[in-house]
């Protein structure tokens, strides 16, 4: 010490540290105050801004009393350049933290706000987070007097050993980077992999993608192999889409009568079940003189691929209403069947026979 500690250097001292401890407490006031109206904006990000701000403004406030204190404190040069080196480096850790917490949380919100899902591709939060961390601890070395050259040169050479020792992970990482920046796939689209799976992607995280199907179930797939199979995307490039509906009706059936009945079935589906696209254009092609029916392909719109069943469930309920009020028949296939007599005789005429199984609507998906 310069001189001897006195009453006065602890009053000082204590004064600076309870003022700093005060400082704090307001802060954590003011930032909850400031949270209750950032929850009432439409932009997420501002909250993440203020949680974060929420545990740094009152670390900082105490951190700054705790450095007047010691200022005032008659410490040797020595030792008050150590308090201060630990108090500035003890700073850049808590600033460290926020920040990385700040940056991942608007990387997080910025890809909710794109995809209209609750999940995000955390690949990239957990990116940004590792790179922003490890900036931060690097600056707190070089503060406290550690010279982080070495340091830099033998993660360098141990990332070499790490990057061959795992190429598998390393390899679905940079699969799941490329699958996100080249905007293939996006959490929130509906996709279908040439081997079956399909589902809405819920997360593309460092390893694996998570694909949730239609029935609730989690399908977890690497990231390499999803970005070397073939993939139909059914949200990109828009989510709206069509869907074909085959219907057959019989020969006697007036077929403008059909058309236009038909249409006005399609209408009414488009205008009242929900996740229908009330603007899309109906349409009615007759395409086939099959075996017992005429075939035709009626061309429903949908709002996303998952509504196409709600949508073929109403119009083939419709459809069958209207066309039994309109007197339209939907035949059932039919056959002739000629029995002969083992010795030769004529064969024994028999009437048409007609399948068990009644006539199935089909229905296929495309754009």
């Amino acid at each position: 010490m310069t001189r001897d500690l006195v009453l006065h250097d602890w009053i000082v001292a204590a004064i600076a540290l309870a003022s700093g401890c005060v400082a704090a407490l307001l802060l954590r006031v003011l930032m909850k105050w400031l949270g209750k109206h950032a929850s009432r904006t439409r932009w997420s990000g501002d909250d993440v801004i203020v949680d974060a701000l929420r545990s740094l403004a009152p670390w900082a406030a105490v951190i700054a009393g705790a450095a007047v204190a010691g200022s005032a404190l008659p410490l040797t040069a020595r030792i008050s350049g150590v308090v201060n080196q630990t108090l500035t480096a003890l700073l850049i850790f808590i600033a460290t933290l926020t920040a990385a917490r700040v940056v991942a949380g608007l990387v997080r919100a910025v890809a909710a706000s794109r995809t209209g899902v609750a999940g995000s591709a955390t690949i990239f939060v957990n990116i940004t987070r590792v790179v922003v961390l490890t900036m931060g601890v690097l600056v707190a070395l070089e503060t406290v007097g550690v010279s982080i050259a070495p340091l830099v040169t033998a993660l360098g050479v141990g990332g070499l050993a790490v990057a061959l020792a795992l190429q598998d992970t390393l390899a679905n990482l940079f699969a799941g980077v490329h699958i996100l920046a080249s905007k293939t796939v996006q959490p929130g689209d509906y996709i279908r992999l040439s081997s079956g799976e399909e589902g809405y992607v819920v997360d593309i995280n460092w390893r694996n993608s998570v694909v949730r199907n239609l029935s609730n179930n989690l399908v977890i797939i690497p990231n390499g192999r999803l970005a070397k199979t073939n993939m139909t995307n059914y949200t990109q490039p828009e989510q709206k889409l069509t869907i074909l509906v085959q219907v057959g009706v019989g020969y006697d059936s007036d077929l403008e009568h059909v058309e236009r009945v038909t249409l006005d079935v399609v209408d009414g589906v488009m205008a009242d079940v929900l996740g229908a696209d009330p603007g899309h254009e109906a349409a009615v092609r007759f395409h086939t003189f099959a075996d017992s029916r005429i075939g035709f392909t009626v061309i429903l719109g949908v709002g996303e691929f998952s509504d196409q069943y709600r949508i073929k469930h109403e119009f083939i309920k419709r459809l069958h209403r209207r066309y039994r009020a309109e007197g339209i028949s939907i035949p059932a296939p039919t056959r002739t069947v000629s029995l002969h007599h083992a010795d030769g005789g004529a064969p024994v005429p028999t009437l048409p026979h007609q399948r068990d199984a009644p006539p199935t609507v089909l229905a296929d998906s495309g754009r």
